[in-house]
């Protein structure tokens, strides 16, 4: 990943956009940003993150390094519209965490040193 843009404003909020090399949207990594510090990448890409969000997870359990309930609970209507937006991404929410994390793997210590 590059980081394209890094600001702080006044209050001391920090926001920071970066690119892959892929420049499509939807094939951008999606990220959780949490109030209380944490943050990582949830999914590889849109398509992955509907599939975490068709299982069950929410971006903040996928976010949550150590004792997240990341139990499959399928819902109904997510998957139907899941189906339709990204049906080769097909995926458990424990195996997008985990490409996700594989792919992106610095992504925890390069957010940590831009807070600093």
């Amino acid at each position: 990943m590059t980081l394209t843009d890094d600001r702080q404003f006044p209050a001391g909020t920090r926001r920071s956009g970066w690119c892959t090399p892929a420049w499509q949207a939807a094939e951008q990594p999606v990220v959780f940003p949490g109030s209380e510090g944490e943050a990582g990448v949830v999914a590889r890409d849109l398509g992955d993150f509907l599939w975490l969000l068709a299982d069950g997870c929410g971006p903040y359990e996928a976010a949550a390094p150590y004792g997240a309930d990341r139990t499959s609970r399928p819902d109904e209507a997510l998957t139907a519209v899941t189906v339709r937006c990204a049906p080769d991404a097909r995926s458990t929410a424990v195996a997008v965490v985990e490409r996700a994390a594989e792919e992106f793997p610095g992504f925890d210590d390069m957010i940590t040193e831009l807070c600093r």
